[in-house]
């Protein structure tokens, strides 16, 4: 019936319900690495943005990344940690396809660490960040994922742990 009215626009229907996306309190970087994932927590992307947590994808030493057919390209790098730009470091369960792409992970993580930014890794993400970082990786073996801070390792057992991690972050 708006085409009736000779109106410019449609009818908004259902004003202010439906989906609604957090706002955004700080962006954190996601290292990208080959065969990326979350690890035991496959729903971390969405609880990260559900606490206001915008991801930047981050390249570390592979330019681009091809993801499923998908481009990928870097919205970060390594300079935005030292800014201030970034809040965050994620660094998700992959690989290194070649010594200097592990290297550059490592620097990058060094980076963070020297920030003393928060960093959460996931899967084997957490024995490279450890290891970048000069710090036991034997008492973490076993969980899906850690925040890690300037003076702590806190195992992230499930979403809700997460969440809570998610949830400190400046």
């Amino acid at each position: 019936m708006y085409a009736q009215r000779k109106a410019p626009f449609a009818p908004r229907t259902n004003a202010g319900y439906g989906y609604r996306p957090a706002p955004v309190r700080a962006r954190i970087g996601l290292a990208m690495r080959r065969g990326m994932n979350f690890a035991d927590l496959p729903d971390a992307e969405t609880i990260l943005r559900g606490r206001g947590l915008s991801l930047a994808p981050m390249s570390v030493g592979e330019g681009g990344l091809n993801v499923g057919g998908t481009s990928v390209l870097p919205t970060a790098e390594a300079s935005d940690i030292d800014s201030g730009a970034l809040k965050a470091l994620v660094v998700p369960a992959g690989t290194a396809d070649t010594e200097a792409a592990a290297a550059a992970l490592d620097a990058v993580i060094v980076r963070a660490g020297a920030k003393g930014i928060a960093m959460f890794a996931f899967g084997d993400g957490v024995a490279v960040a450890l290891r970048a970082l000069g710090r036991p990786a034997n008492d973490f073996a076993e969980a899906p994922a850690v925040l890690i801070t300037a003076d702590a390792v806190e195992p992230l057992a499930d979403s809700a742990a997460l969440a809570a991690a998610a949830g400190q972050v400046q």
